[in-house]
């Protein structure tokens, strides 16, 4: 520590430069965090299906391939199968294409069946909803974030299923709101709202009679694989093919139908930070170049070459881990923005942390080589300004 003051002084010996360095790094680690941020919430995703005991049984094709809606009855004979749903992406949002919303058409009987003790709904809403065609339940937080109403009859936009009559726009009546015991799972249904498939296979003009996906709950979660090949096999040489799944695996698909995010936020994080390795690099050369004379003269009062190696990684170090820790802490300040943003994607609040360790690896990097200069001057050379 009773260097620090050294070391200070010299990162602000070029203030212009140095602030600019600092601000180079401090986005970097902005964007490293985020994008770090994002792939883990991505690879680790709460989703809106969760928990050891669900599967999902998808086209074993492309989850994008829709499956009869009869496939339920055989699903619901499977030995182990304790409770069976159906459901379909919507595709939805609310007048505008950023005000996404997880519309999800349901049977209200076997979805909550399947679900039970999961979601809190007021005894009177529930009865309205399982009474009304043309009914919708939807997530407190939903309802908040557009001021809507228990009463309020809402339009929203398809962006794939077209009614009979041509159009994309779906209006619904709120008659109630829902929210989630388990708080972890929150984020993940903070956009949604629930209407009834019969409405919503009777209203479109294609694809009638098929689901997007069935979710099944099994009676044991250590027979899921089992009972997984018993779904499978039914369907085995039929048209209409499948694949049961964990539902978290489910997600992971799901997720992947984007395209590969975690190679995508790679590639970006690569181009920063080799240009940010230049840039860096190019700093710290620079400055202990300036140095020369100054540097060969604490050799002469007894600094060892190692001692002066050290100083110089030590700059390297405060440089970088300053900056570092600054974007680091202005990512974590964006989790609520982020967080509205992906709608529905739980994010964790320590993905950030390997940031740390970079900023120490890039520090090293940068560093190494103006420290192994310092450390190889010749005394005379240096004073004589010969180099």
């Amino acid at each position: 520590m009773k260097y620090l003051p050294l070391l200070w002084a010299t990162v602000w010996r070029k203030k212009v430069r140095t602030i600019f360095t600092l601000l180079s790094i401090a986005i970097a680690f902005l964007l490293f965090g985020v994008l770090e941020t994002v792939d883990y919430a991505f690879s680790h995703p709460s989703g809106g299906v969760s928990g050891a005991d669900k599967l999902i049984t998808t086209n074993k094709y492309s989850i994008t391939l829709s499956l009869p809606f009869s496939d339920t009855l055989e699903i619901r004979s499977v030995p182990g199968v304790a409770a069976v749903t159906w459901i379909s992406w919507f595709g939805g949002y609310y007048q505008e294409s950023k005000n996404f919303v997880f519309v999800i058409p349901i049977d209200a009987d076997s979805y909550f069946d399947l679900h039970k003790d999961e979601f809190i709904v007021p005894d009177d809403q529930m009865r309205a909803f399982r009474s009304t065609r043309t009914g919708a339940l939807v997530n407190v937080a939903l309802m908040k974030k557009f001021g809507w109403k228990v009463g309020d009859r809402v339009p929203l936009h398809s962006t794939i299923w077209t009614q009979k009559n041509g159009s994309l726009d779906w209006t619904f009546d709120i008659v109630g709101s829902f929210d989630v015991k388990d708080r972890t799972q929150a984020s993940a249904q903070s956009s949604s709202l629930l209407f009834h498939y019969e409405m919503f296979d009777e209203g479109r003009s294609f694809g009638k009679g098929t689901v997007g996906w069935f979710e099944e709950r099994v009676s044991d979660p250590s027979q899921s694989a089992a009972i997984s090949a018993r779904i499978d096999t039914l369907f085995a040489n039929s048209p209409d093919e499948t694949k049961t799944q964990p539902a978290k695996d489910f997600m992971m698909a799901f997720i992947k139908q984007l395209g590969d995010i975690g190679f995508v936020l790679r590639a970006i994080l690569g181009a920063v930070f080799f240009t940010l390795l230049f840039l860096t690099g190019n700093t710290m050369m620079q400055s202990v170049n300036e140095r020369i004379p100054e540097l060969a003269v604490l050799k002469t009062v007894g600094f060892s070459d190692l001692k002066v190696l050290g100083l110089v990684i030590a700059e390297s170090l405060l440089l970088c881990v300053l900056a570092a820790s600054a974007g680091l802490g202005l990512s974590y300040a964006a989790l609520p923005i982020i967080r509205r943003g992906l709608q529905g994607v739980e994010l964790p609040t320590d993905a950030w942390l390997p940031g740390i360790g970079v900023a120490v690896l890039l520090a090293l990097i940068v560093g190494l080589l103006p420290a192994l200069t310092a450390m190889r001057l010749n005394i005379v050379d240096a004073l004589a300004d010969r180099r």
